[in-house]
């Protein structure tokens, strides 16, 4: 394709150029020839013929050019015949297009049909969600949360699963069935198309002329693009379509996977919840927990008050047999629950599988989440974390497991112990009961303890409170009665169960030791995971806290390095450019000493020419003293000649004349020192150069040491802060641990003073131990608080680091908002109010810290008063165990009074620890109020120190100004003395000062028409300002010195005045005298035409006025264009930089592109031929099954005619598969060419988005260029339009200045005369208005120097007003002044008498006169001064004005590069475009070959058909074989075939007529366009004639006219060169001696001008140095401030970031601080417990005293008892030894009687006491019982008083009957048992001391020793714990041997008579081991 491209562009280039080279060629000799005809012209006449044969050869050219021209129509006729053609062609392919689009639309259609299905399937799998997990919650109400919802989304989503349906596999196999149908259609175009092509190649071949050629294939390109253009447009719709549908799709996907996710976590929820629930187990949550274990204490206190009852009713109704049947139901119940228990354990240990399994589902999810992470670039310590809790919780499972498994099996081992062993295993199970019971006793005890301290609580608790717990005691009771419901229904189940018992007993035996073995193995398996879990708690714990801790320093030291990367990168470019600016400081340093000499040069030189006017200064000076001499004389002799008219008036004329010397002489005096000034400015301009340049150097380096000592010293400070924090730390630690010392001491003080009192506080002792031990673990969960706490406190740590960061974001964000600070600077007034409210409140906040100290010190008073109230109580202590007990009643009066204080004390305490939180609260609060003021107040500072700064820069230049109008106020003051008498010359001072005027207006208009383009805003505003604020300083001098004259006269006294007065009447009469010889009238006059002149100004200031706010309107219009125009400028460069970049991309991307399309492709063929290849080997097997078939069946039936069918059908199959393979291949090519398609299309559509792109943005840019030129045009006219305006405003400026002058002149003549004279009242009145005047006009100074320049014009108008007023005073003081003149007048004419004072007075004048020439010489010099001034603003002016121009030249240099980048970047769009079409073509070969394909596939899918068409006709064939059919096969086989070869003899037919069809109907079309075409060319050709015609008669006459004119020139022509040679001869001479003069002028001018040239030249290079210098260190100072201001903010951010810190560690102190004051509180609350506990203790030593008396007299009684045991032990012995070895024959059919009427439970034990009687030994009666299964232990323990509890440990302890021995036993039983306890031998009677006594309610079992025998002691008595054992109810007869179970009635003895209820109950003594019931019976036998 490239080739033929290029041959195209070759062909079409050359016949270009033969074109372009005939029209060169006939174009020049067109103008050669004119050329030729002119000069024949003017040189021949005659030369006519040679014209008219030019002219033939002129029509010659133009036949051969209309030969040309033909031909070029020809061919254009034949190029549009062809656009034409190709017109229709593309036509039929958009129709083609369109429906393709219709069938996409189709397709879109069904994608959205199938979406709804997907949408409505997630619905449904929503709902099969919820109803999922509403079953999963078999739970009971309290787990079911309903903080979950499940969120129905109306959103569905594509997938389930991620995976494809069936129904998307059977919808894409279609979408291939129908491309492959498009594919098939396109590639039969692709071959019309091609032929086509071919055959318009063998005609272009044909054709001679390749530009025809060209052409052709130029406008078929057209065509081409254009069609590309259309299908680019169609496809990118499509990609549009396409693209949405895709986001849709993700969008559902994202949102299914969310809901997955969610409902995930719901599940996990549940799980959680249902093994809260269920097994309690996997509890992780610390609020959960604590939960549940209030939950267990409310069920514990339930089940000891259940218990309580129990054992009441117990103890009330039961007898010792219902004992023991609870004792077996109990075994019973927990045989049930042991059961229960392993049915649980099965349930658990199913659930644990699901949960496994569970788990691994979600380890999976988590995997899968953590890749998803990873490509999203997530970070991975979340990952870490769940799996840690995870690790976490699988732990916490199998711990709960152990316990769940540990805790039952314990009970059961328990009670399996318990029942399985002997007879005493029921004791046991007795004895835990009662030990239980016991326990329960002592919580109750607690717990009423507890309720007591609640209920002191509760009486500050609301009522609202009483009547919640109200509520829940109401529940708790009706739980109580329902718990006694189940206890009375047990109780029943009970008797019925102990039968069942006995069958279990041996069960019990058999699994004890397995389950003991077990319990063994799991404790020790619990005990070693409880460590592990613990010790990995702790690692965890570690290791997080070290995690963080690394993860802050990380932080903090990443922060630091960017910090100090940031310094190091500012530091660096500060330094480069520092050394910039040292070397360009250098070079001008060296500049400026080579001008500095040229200087000194010039000065010597003006110097000598100043010493020579000096001299000529100094003789005029000298001629002014002799006129002065002269004057005097002349003046003593008016004053002598008594004022003779004559001579005043030549006097005066004479004077009039010095006066105009002297004026002449001050003119030259003054142009003098003007250019002496000038050159001294110059002079001094450039040392203050140099020295500046000097100390900006000084100045930089001083400032970089500067910064860096104020670095040091920040840090320094930064440092000691970190100090003095870190010592006040240490030292709360130590104070913390001292006070944590106190403590202890007084605790160990507190324990040594206990262990003093030995004798009397062991049991004390006891039990505070026991307390310290419950205390322990108070402070073991107070720890585990304390954990839970730090791990809060690691959370909230956390999250303040998130919202540091996000502060991070906000004081980026502030930075950003700094920026738009200036525009509220009006809003700091409004933020001082708000400052004044915060000092309020911070004083509040002070005054709230006060009362806090305060408290604190209370606090300390009080914790002072309470130890020393506990001193009392320890005294008090002391005293009253001393004390005798009568004074037991006061102490304890006492301790009661004392605790309720201590109670009223700790409410007290507690209160005030509410109100320091509070405080603490409000105290944070404010402390953060006080950060953001500190922070707004420093904001503020900073504003106001940048305000205070350019005030006092304000204050320095208003200074220097005051100074230099006070000497001129001075000087104007002295000359107005001298106005008096010489009002003519007043006059000439007005001319000179107005030609002085008139100077500076020209030299200014002068200055402004030499610098053009000027800008207004700076310098004039700034000259009208300074204007005023001189008016404004003047005004204030003369109100401070009428102000001090005020003050003056009112200091003097009454004396002073009386002299002044009389002062001031001479001083009248002189101004009399003077007035007489002064004119009135003419002095009236002078004051009309001042007051006009002050009007006059007064309209021009307003003029002036107005037109300054309009200009400076105008100039910040100006800078506002302006800066929107470099905004636009900088814009149009980032927008050329984008297109630049995109540019290179889309180059990039056309590049590889190309190539991914190829490899593409060939990946795709390559793909395509596998499927083929599979395709061909499945239908290759199936013939050779079709094949063995028939071979088979032809065997079976016949030989010969088998033979002949397997050959053909072998042809067959061979033919078939070798069509197989041509339909895969065409397959393969089928899926290539729809995959390069599709990439194409893909390709084409960005491509064109791209294209569409690169447009927009040229147009655009092309708009943008526009408008700057526009903006561009519109700035240089308004910029004129300014200048004009700076013209006119500068005139009306010179205008003011000249009118101010005259003003001055005028004030200074009123001050003059006010200082003269005045009246004392006029005085008084002038001060008072004087007075008045500075009130009003007082400036105001403005603290904000940010405010507007429109505020400051309304002031200076405010101003302007004020000064009017002042001059309307000055007015009247003029008039006034006016009056006292007159008289004076007339009071010098009547003093005419005193002469001497007056000639005195003329004496004085004469040197106020000398003195005012010098004040004149000083005025002139201010003058000179005002103007130097002047020229300098005007300097700066101009230099504005450059910059402004290079401003102007720099935009013009950017919109240039702007206009070449935009070219550029035409220039590479067409580039691209070219590289388009390229593409384009290659991709339109494509969708030819594509096209052939498709033919190709057609044909293949037909023959396909067919095959698949045979092979079933085999098939049947095969079936009719097998039936006997042979010879129709042959017959059917070539049927198929003559179908076969008809068929595609149609196909081929239907093609060939298809595509003639399509020619002919190109053909016809096109012919019609040519007919069109040629009848347009010949109206065309027709028109050209025509007007070829009208042009050659035009040259025809034009020719013949210019020929006959040129003949008539000629001959004038020839005169006139006559003539003028002549004149040439004559003017030659002339010539050659003016020539010759003039050469020598010349010399001497160009010398001249060399000479002048140079100096301009030398000037010039000065002026640009020095302009370059000025430029230069402007860019120095501009870029060494931001350098500084850079450095400002880094420290003041790192500043900020170090007091963030050290505020952050203070913090975090502080809370420590806080936990060691909350520990040191539970050690004082834990302090006060142990002080309650030595109450007790010492209540109980008062209540022991009382037992010890009891117990002196119950020895008395014991002893007494004794000696009555030891009469019946001898009268025993008596009758054992005499009845010893004999059995009783009643005795023995007694207890056979009996055997049979005991219950049957209790048979064996009947049996056992038979055998004793009898002598059967142990051993043989336990193996006969055993094979009758059947033990007697219990009988046995039963009959002799069952249901004792005697320990384990002393198993053989003589028990008496009970009641329920009583009533179910037969005589001979009570007889055996009355014989057991007459039988047992004398001991001694025990011995009971005070220490053995157990003191009341306290909690266990007390053994009883006795003093007297060393035996073991019998087990202790387990009591109730409200029951008084010396109160207990006993029966009328008490037993010698106290029964072991209290409560419990004894059987009366007929020996003993009934004890007083008052006595205590004993345990029983030990009896030898050998000594049992059968032992006694046996002895009695013997006997």
């Amino acid at each position: 394709m490239a080739s033929w491209l290029g041959g195209l562009g070759s062909g079409l280039g050359q016949s270009l150029g033969q074109v372009g080279g005939s029209l060169s060629s006939l174009t020049g000799q067109i103008s050669s020839f004119t050329k030729d005809i002119l000069l024949e012209g003017t040189e021949e006449v005659g030369e006519l013929q040679v014209s008219s044969s030019r002219l033939r050869e002129i029509e010659s050219t133009h036949a051969t050019q209309r030969l040309e021209n033909e031909r070029l129509k020809k061919v254009c006729s034949d190029l549009e015949e062809k656009h034409e053609a190709a017109e229709l062609q593309i036509k039929q392919l958009s129709i083609e297009y369109r429906n393709q689009l219709q069938q996409r639309e189709v397709e879109i259609s069904h994608l959205k049909a199938r979406q709804n299905a997907l949408q409505e399937q997630l619905q449904k799998l929503q709902t099969a969600a919820q109803s999922a997990q509403l079953g999963a919650g078999v739970l009971p109400p309290t787990t079911t949360s309903a903080s979950f919802v499940p969120v129905v989304r109306h959103h569905s989503s594509g997938f389930q699963g991620d995976d494809m349906d069936f129904g998307d596999v059977i919808w894409s196999q279609q979408e291939i069935n129908r491309l492959s149908n498009e594919v098939s259609r396109l590639e039969s175009e692709v071959d019309h198309w091609m032929q086509i092509a071919q055959s318009s190649r063998v005609q272009g071949t044909n054709n001679a002329d390749q530009s025809e050629i060209c052409k052709l294939q130029n406008i078929i390109k057209e065509l081409k693009q254009n069609l590309s253009q259309e299908i680019d447009e169609h496809q990118h719709e499509l990609s549009v379509l396409q693209d949405a549908h895709r986001q849709k799709l993700a969008e559902i996907s994202h949102r299914h996977r969310e809901e997955l996710s969610e409902y995930e976590e719901r599940i996990e929820e549940l799980e959680n919840q249902l093994q809260q629930g269920g097994a309690g187990i996997e509890i992780t949550d610390h609020s959960k927990i604590s939960d549940l274990q209030k939950n267990i204490q409310i069920l514990q206190t339930e089940k000891l008050e259940d218990t309580q009852n129990m054992k009441e009713l117990e103890d009330k109704v039961k007898n010792l047999n219902q004992k023991l049947s609870c004792v077996e139901n109990e075994n019973k119940i927990l045989l049930n629950e042991r059961e229960l228990v392993k049915v649980e354990n099965s349930q658990i240990t199913q659930e644990y599988e699901r949960l496994k399994s569970e788990f691994i589902k979600l380890q999976n999810y988590v995997a899968e989440q953590e890749t998803l992470l990873k490509e999203q670039g997530k970070k991975l310590p979340l990952m870490t974390s769940s799996e840690e809790e995870m690790l976490r919780l699988q732990q916490a499972l199998l711990g709960r497991k152990q316990l769940r498994f540990s805790n039952p099996i314990q009970k059961i081992a328990d009670s399996f112990i318990g029942a399985g062993e002997d007879g005493l295993k029921v004791k046991t199970d007795a004895q835990v009961l009662k030990e239980e019971n016991h326990k329960l006793g002592k919580e109750k005890e607690e717990l009423q303890k507890k309720l007591a301290s609640l209920q002191h609580k509760d009486e500050h608790i609301t009522s609202a409170s009483i009547e919640d717990q109200n509520l829940e005691l109401n529940q708790l009771r009706q739980e109580l009665e329902r718990k006694e419901h189940e206890l009375k229904e047990n109780i029943t189940e009970r008797a019925t169960l102990t039968a069942e018992l006995e069958e279990l007993d041996k069960q019990n035996q058999e699994t004890l030791q397995h389950m003991i073995t077990l319990k063994e193995q799991l404790s020790k398996q619990h005990t070693e995971a409880d460590s592990t879990i613990n010790q990995l708690k702790l690692d965890i714990d570690f290791e997080r806290r070290k995690v963080s801790e690394v993860e802050a320093e990380k932080m903090e030291m990443s922060k630091e390095l960017e910090t100090q990367k940031l310094k190091m990168n500012h530091c660096t470019f500060a330094l480069n450019d520092l050394h910039m600016s040292n070397q360009q400081l250098q070079h001008n340093i060296k500049d400026l000493q080579e001008q500095l000499n040229k200087s000194q040069y010039c000065n010597l030189n003006n110097k000598k020419e100043i010493a020579e006017l000096k001299q000529n200064l100094k003789q005029k000076e000298e001629e002014l003293s002799v006129s002065q001499n002269e004057l005097t004389k002349i003046m003593n002799q008016e004053s002598n000649s008594n004022y003779q008219d004559l001579s005043l008036k030549e006097r005066e004329a004479e004077i009039a004349k010095l006066n105009k010397d002297i004026s002449e002489n001050k003119q030259l005096n003054q142009n003098l020192e003007k250019s002496v000034c000038d050159l001294k400015i110059e002079n001094g301009k450039l040392l203050a150069v140099c020295e500046e340049l000097k100390q900006q150097l000084h100045e930089a380096f001083a400032e970089k040491n500067k910064v860096s000592l104020e670095k040091d010293t920040m840090l320094e400070a930064l440092k000691m802060e970190k100090g003095q924090l870190e010592t006040e730390l240490s030292q709360t630690e130590k104070r913390l641990l001292e006070q944590a010392q106190k403590y202890e001491q007084t605790i160990e003080d507190l324990s040594n003073a206990r262990n003093m009192n030995t004798t009397a506080l062991q049991l004390e002792h006891e039990r505070l131990v026991k307390c310290n031990q419950e205390r322990d673990f108070e402070i073991a969960e107070l720890k585990r608080n304390i954990e839970q706490m730090e791990a809060d406190h690691e959370e909230t740590k956390e999250m303040l680091t998130t919202s540091l960061g996000g502060q991070k974001q906000l004081t980026e964000l502030i930075k950003e908002k700094e920026v738009f600070v200036e525009k509220f600077k009006n809003r700091a007034v409004e933020l001082q109010q708000e400052l004044e409210e915060y000092v309020k409140d911070s004083k509040k906040h002070e005054i709230l810290r006060h009362n806090l100290e305060e408290k604190d010190k209370s606090l300390a008073a009080m914790k002072e008063e309470n130890n020393h109230l506990k001193e009392e109580i320890e005294r008090l202590k002391d005293q009253q165990s001393r004390s005798p007990p009568v004074a037991e009643p006061k102490t304890l009066d006492i301790i009661t009074e004392l605790e309720t204080e201590i109670t009223q004390l700790h409410v007290i305490k507690n209160n005030l620890e509410e109100e320091i939180q509070l405080h603490k609260k409000t105290i944070e609060d404010q402390s953060q109020k006080t950060v953001q003021l500190q922070q707004s107040l420093q904001e503020h500072k900073r504003e106001i120190g940048e305000s205070k700064f350019q005030y006092e820069q304000m204050n320095v230049t208003h200074e220097k100004l005051f100074l230099e109008k006070d000497e001129e106020i001075k000087s104007l003051q002295k000359t107005i003395e001298q106005i008096k008498t010489q009002l003519h010359e007043r006059h000439v001072f007005q001319t000179d000062s107005s030609d002085l005027f008139q100077e500076t207006k020209a030299q200014s208009l002068n200055g402004e028409n030499g610098n053009e383009k000027h800008d207004l805003s700076k310098s004039e505003i700034e000259r009208l300002v300074n204007g005023i604020k001189e008016r404004e300083r003047e005004i204030k001098l003369l109100n401070e010195k009428n102000v001090f004259l005020t003050q003056q006269i009112d200091h003097l006294s009454k004396d002073q005045v009386g002299k002044l007065t009389q002062i001031i009447q001479e001083k009248d009469l002189e101004i009399q005298a003077l007035h007489a010889s002064i004119s009135s009238s003419s002095y009236r006059q002078d004051v009309l035409y001042l007051q006009q002149q002050l009007q006059a100004y007064a309209m021009e200031r307003e003029q002036v006025l107005a037109v300054l706010s309009e200009k400076t309107r105008e100039n910040s219009q100006l800078k506002t264009e302006y800066h929107k125009i470099m905004d636009m400028v900088a814009a149009k460069e980032a927008a050329l930089m984008k297109l630049q970049e995109e540019n290179q991309k889309l180059s990039n991307r056309f590049e590889s592109s190309s190539q991914d399309m190829f490899r593409e492709t060939v990946q795709n063929l390559s793909r395509i031929i596998r499927e083929k290849d599979i395709e061909i080997d499945a239908l290759t097997q199936k013939c050779q099954t079709l094949l063995t078939v028939l071979q088979t069946s032809n065997i079976g039936t016949d030989s010969g005619s088998g033979g002949v069918n397997s050959n053909q059908f072998e042809e067959l199959l061979q033919e078939r598969d070798k069509l197989k393979q041509q339909v895969k291949k065409m397959e393969e090519w089928k899926q290539q060419v729809m995959t390069t398609v599709q990439n194409m299309q893909h390709e084409s559509a960005h491509l064109q988005e791209e294209l569409h792109k690169l447009q927009a943005q040229i147009s655009v840019d092309s708009d943008s260029n526009s408008k700057l030129q526009m903006d561009y045009n519109g700035l240089i006219q308004s910029y004129e339009q300014n200048e004009k305006k700076m013209k006119s405003f500068s005139q009306e400026l010179a205008q003011v200045q000249h009118s101010i002058g005259q003003l001055h002149n005028t004030k200074d003549l009123l001050l003059g005369k006010i200082d003269m004279a005045t009246p004392p009242l006029l005085m008084a009145s002038s001060v008072s208005q004087a007075s008045d005047i500075p009130s009003s006009t007082s400036p105001e100074i403005v603290s904000d120097a940010s405010k507007l320049l429109q505020q400051e014009l309304e002031q200076l108008k405010k101003m302007l007003q004020e000064k009017d007023v002042t001059i309307r005073t000055l007015k009247e003081n003029n008039q006034r002044l006016s009056d006292s003149m007159a008289a004076t007048s007339e009071l010098e004419r009547k003093g005419q008498k005193d002469t001497d004072p007056e000639m005195k007075q003329i004496k004085g004048k004469c040197d106020v006169f000398q003195k005012s020439l010098k004040e004149k010489d000083l005025l002139i010099k201010s003058k000179s001064d005002q103007l130097l001034s002047v020229s300098e603003n005007l300097s700066n002016k101009e230099n504005e004005n450059e910059l402004l121009k290079q401003a102007v030249t720099n935009l013009k240099e950017r919109n240039l590069i702007l206009e070449m980048d935009i070219c550029k970047l035409k220039e590479e769009n067409e580039k691209i475009v070219a590289r388009c079409r390229e593409k384009e073509t290659e991709f339109r070969a494509l969708q030819e070959t594509n096209m052939q394909f498709s033919m190709m596939l057609k044909e293949r899918e037909f023959e396909s058909h067919s095959m698949k068409e045979k092979a079933l006709a085999f098939e049947k064939l095969l079936k009719e074989k097998e039936q006997g059919k042979v010879g129709e096969l042959n017959h059917l086989l070539n049927e198929v075939k003559s179908m076969q070869e008809k068929a595609v003899s149609f196909q081929q037919e239907r093609d060939q007529v298809m595509l003639a069809l399509k020619q002919k109907q190109m053909e016809s079309s096109a012919l019609q366009n040519e007919v069109q075409h040629l009848r347009d060319k010949e109206q065309r050709l027709n028109q050209e004639l025509e007007r070829l015609r009208n042009h050659l008669l035009e040259m025809e006459d034009s020719y013949t006219q210019e020929a006959l004119a040129a003949e008539g020139r000629e001959t004038k022509l020839r005169k006139k060169v006559m003539v003028l040679e002549e004149k040439l001869v004559s003017s030659s001479t002339a010539v050659e001696n003016a020539s010759h003069q003039a050469s020598l002028q010349v010399e001497s001018l160009q010398e001249q001008l060399n000479l002048v040239s140079r100096q301009r030249d030398e000037t010039l290079l000065q002026l640009t140095m020095s302009q370059d210098q000025v430029k230069q260190y402007a860019l120095s100072l501009a870029n060494l401030q931001m350098v500084l201001e850079q450095f400002q903010q880094e420290e003041k951010a790192m500043y900020s970031a170090e007091l963030e810190k050290h505020q952050k560690q203070t913090a975090e102190w502080k809370k420590k601080s806080e936990k060691l004051e909350g520990r040191v509180e539970s050690l004082q609350e834990s302090l006060e417990e142990a002080n309650a506990a030595l109450d007790a203790a010492s209540r109980l030593t008062e209540q022991l005293d009382l037992k010890e008396e009891q117990i002196e007299d119950l020895r008395k009684q014991g002893e007494l008892k004794q000696e009555m045991l030891e009469d019946a032990q001898n009268k025993l012995m008596n009758l054992i030894n005499s009845t010893e070895g004999k059995v009783d024959k009643v005795l023995m059919r007694n207890l056979f009687i009996g055997h049979f009427h005991t219950p049957k439970n209790k048979r064996h034990e009947v049996l056992r006491l038979m055998g004793s009687i009898l002598g059967i030994k142990k051993e043989e009666l336990d193996q006969l019982l055993f094979e009758d299964q059947k033990g007697v232990t219990r009988w046995v323990t039963g009959w002799l008083g069952g249901g004792g509890a005697g320990s384990k440990s002393v198993p053989s302890t003589p028990i008496r009957p009970t009641n329920q021995s009583v009533f179910n036993s037969s005589f001979s039983e009570l007889f055996v048992k009355f014989l057991e306890t007459e039988s047992r031998p004398n001991l001694p009677l025990p011995t009971l001391s005070v220490h053995d006594m157990k003191p009341l309610g306290a909690p266990g079992i007390c053994n009883l020793n006795s003093t007297r025998s060393s035996k073991t002691t019998g087990s202790g008595t387990s009591r109730r714990p409200d029951a008084n054992p010396f109160l207990a109810p006993r029966s009328a007869a008490v037993p010698l041997i106290t029964p072991p179970s209290l409560g419990a009635s004894g059987s009366g003895h007929l020996l003993m008579k009934p004890i007083s209820d008052t006595l205590p109950t004993f345990t029983p003594l030990p009896v030898l081991p050998d000594a049992s019931a059968g032992a006694v019976l046996k002895d009695l036998l013997k006997q």
